[in-house]
């Protein structure tokens, strides 16, 4: 039997308040995550959907538990050695791209991600073809901006940018905290079928937050639901075929 891409075994995270109170978030999460999964999340406030996604990152470590990537364990693994697999886009436009750098150099940087740093010649030049095609991938006219420093773009096409960066590597695990939830409706319509396209064409195993019930039905091919730190509900794609928005929003007044 193929072992998943990612397992979390009776995994539980605390996290301390501003006022310095230890809460438990997650309670025990059991979940098995195969290759070429496309996993939407949905919750209330609070249910937990950050914290794991946090914690599958290495940006929270658990309590208790344990992770394996490929069957491997890498609990206390940290971040930033976790991002040679795992690539993450956030909910703010701002976070993932560095302003003062240019489209294509972030880009560039993205590229070297996980690698040894060196000195050596960055060769932009050579890879600009590539980068601007990738871009043109957006549909937002990000690839007449390569040379544009990334604090001058707008939200839509920041967070454009930060997804091909989490994707140019193809990791093995793509984590999406609400990517969409800072744009307007039509851009983020946008930047969420070229998401499912990116995702579908090359295979990626993605995690999606989101707090639209119709796009947690329309993408993917699981459904996972969070409620008070555990899993209610893990549901495959024929499951999910059958399930309608008021069935979803179900959970929420349970």
């Amino acid at each position: 039997m193929t072992k998943p891409i990612l397992e979390l075994k009776d995994v539980k995270t605390t996290v301390k308040t501003a006022d310095g109170e230890i809460v438990s978030i997650l309670k025990g999460i059991d979940l098995k995550i195969k290759a070429g999964d496309f996993i939407t999340i949905i919750g209330t406030n609070g249910a937990g959907k950050s914290t794991l996604l946090n914690t599958i990152a290495g940006s929270l470590r658990p309590d208790s538990g344990f992770l394996l990537h490929n069957g491997h364990d890498i609990t206390k693994m940290s971040e930033e050695k976790r991002t040679q697999f795992i690539g993450r886009v956030f909910q703010d436009p701002k976070l993932g791209t560095a302003p003062r750098m240019t489209v294509a150099e972030n880009m560039l940087l993205a590229s070297k991600r996980g690698e040894k740093r060196r000195l050596m010649p960055r060769r932009l030049k050579q890879r600009m073809a590539e980068f601007t095609k990738l871009a043109a991938q957006m549909n937002n006219g990000l690839e007449n901006r390569m040379t544009t420093p990334t604090g001058a773009l707008s939200g839509g096409q920041r967070q454009a940018l930060s997804f091909l960066m989490a994707t140019l590597k193809r990791p093995d695990i793509l984590l999406l905290d609400e990517h969409t939830a800072a744009l307007d409706p039509h851009t983020a319509r946008n930047l969420l079928h070229a998401t499912n396209q990116r995702i579908t064409e090359d295979h990626l195993t993605a995690l999606m937050i989101t707090h639209h019930m119709e796009d947690a039905l329309k993408y993917g091919n699981r459904l996972i639901v969070l409620k008070d730190g555990q899993i209610k509900a893990d549901y495959n794609a024929a499951e999910k075929a059958q399930l309608t928005v008021d069935d979803l929003y179900a959970y929420f007044e349970m």
